[in-house]
């Protein structure tokens, strides 16, 4: 794998030299200036990954660098490095554009997983905007970037425009659904219905009156004409979740839809034609089904004639830290916190995690992730306890942590919790929880700690 490419500004020599030094050795290659206008020149004719500047210097200090290195290219992230008693100015210089700050002197603990953030953060924007891009295709496709993701969007992107019937196949959480609308987004249909329903969550009785409707009494309750699914649908799209799960007598009326377009409500004689493109997902092996008799051998081949298989997230594992960080910004705007990104023991824990449920599962993690958080990242302590424990971690969360406490009182007993672990070394509590010295100062402070 390609070396980050990082450039210090730094006016100290002897700091400068020992920045170096360490960041060659976390596996980074490193160029190094003096000056923020030597900064300015290099980013101009070489490609850099990340500038880390020093904020004081001589004739142009950090902010000014920072702003001059935008105006050339606002992609690049930069971190500014700046005495504590500076911090204001620095946060200031993070509404100005930079991505973070550090506070001298360093924690290079604190420092490694900045970098870390700043340039996974870098990446992961980069790649969806160019996949994106690549494929032109609406934004309710499924995000990925493996080689099994990508294959799975091509064909989405080639069996969109068709008015082929597809079936869409794949375990409990994996996206199903997602896969289903990016079809109708893609298609010639995009601007008229798109409409679901479960196969498994209703009685045989009931699902065929919410598919094909039912005239006023027509069974106890019809207490007037209500026009099914398939109408609602005409000229859209009919998506059937759980299509295994249908029962084998509502599978002849499905046969005859497919066939022919007509329809009829139950309790009537009168035949209706309708324009509905069909589009079924299911978790079960269907070829399988017919074997054993609980699916109809002429239903699933009507049905099957564009097969979409949605992988595993245990099998496409290149796309958890895109997956992840899409859910975590989501979830922290919601919850109005600012969260940057992954501790590198959280990442590496994720991708270790066989993820049973798949993406619904690391959806559901990542909100508890984000609720739990404390400070600016999502760290090992904010993971589900079974995420935890099959990674092979022994930290918990503290006992109790969640029983009907605020968030102020989760994050209070959390810091409590950690400085107790650390023996009161607010340096490694810091580095534990995710956050920098100054925020854990200020917490402190906040919740009467010190």
């Amino acid at each position: 794998m390609q070396k980050s490419t990082l450039l210090i500004v730094d006016d100290d020599y002897a700091h400068r030299n020992m920045l170096k030094l360490m960041l060659e050795n976390w596996h980074y290659r490193t160029f190094e200036v003096e000056t923020g206008e030597d900064a300015v020149d290099f980013v101009k004719k070489q490609a850099v990954d990340l500038v880390l500047c020093d904020v004081r210097m001589t004739n142009m200090d950090g902010f000014a660098t920072l702003l001059a290195i935008h105006e050339w290219n606002p992609a690049i992230p930069v971190v500014l490095m700046t005495a504590y008693s500076s911090v204001e100015k620095a946060v200031e210089a993070m509404k100005m554009g930079a991505y973070s700050y550090v506070t001298k002197p360093l924690d290079f603990e604190v420092l490694k997983a900045t970098l870390y953030n700043a340039l996974e953060h870098t990446r992961l924007k980069e790649e969806n905007t160019q996949l994106k891009q690549a494929l032109g295709i609406a934004q309710t496709m499924p995000l990925g970037k493996s080689a099994l993701m990508r294959s799975l969007q091509e064909m989405i992107e080639t069996v969109a425009p068709s008015e082929a019937t597809v079936l869409i196949t794949g375990e409990s959480g994996t996206g199903k659904e997602l896969v289903a609308k990016a079809i109708q987004a893609n298609s010639l249909r995009k601007n008229q219905a798109f409409v679901t329903i479960n196969c498994a969550a209703l009685a045989e009785n009931l699902l065929e009156s919410e598919l094909f409707g039912h005239e006023k009494g027509a069974f106890t309750g019809a207490d007037k004409m209500r026009e099914g699914r398939f109408v609602q649908a005409d000229n859209g799209t009919l998506f059937l979740d759980e299509i295994g799960e249908m029962p084998l007598a509502l599978q002849v009326k499905l046969l005859r839809v497919l066939q022919n377009g007509e329809i009829q409500r139950v309790g009537s004689d009168k035949v209706k034609i309708v324009d509905v493109r069909i589009i079924a997902a299911t978790n079960r092996n269907l070829q399988k089904e017919v074997e054993a008799g609980r699916f109809r051998e002429d239903l699933f081949y009507r049905l099957n004639v564009i097969a979409l298989e949605v992988p595993a997230l245990r099998e496409r594992k290149d796309d958890i830290p895109l997956l992840a960080q899409k859910f975590v910004e989501n979830f922290a705007r919601a919850n109005r916190k600012s969260i940057k990104g992954f501790s590198p023991q959280a990442m590496d824990m994720l991708m270790r995690y066989d993820w049973p449920g798949n993406v619904r599962e690391l959806e559901n993690a990542m909100e508890r992730a984000v609720i739990l958080a404390v400070g600016e990242y999502v760290t090992e302590r904010s993971l589900p306890l079974a995420i935890q424990q099959m990674t092979g971690n022994t930290a918990a969360v503290p006992s109790g942590i969640l029983a009907n406490k605020s968030l102020d009182d989760i994050e209070k007993e959390a810091i409590s919790a950690t400085l107790a672990e650390t023996a009161d070394n607010k340096s490694e509590a810091a580095r534990r929880l995710g956050i920098t010295r100054a925020t854990l100062h200020s917490k402190l402070k906040k919740y009467n700690l010190e």
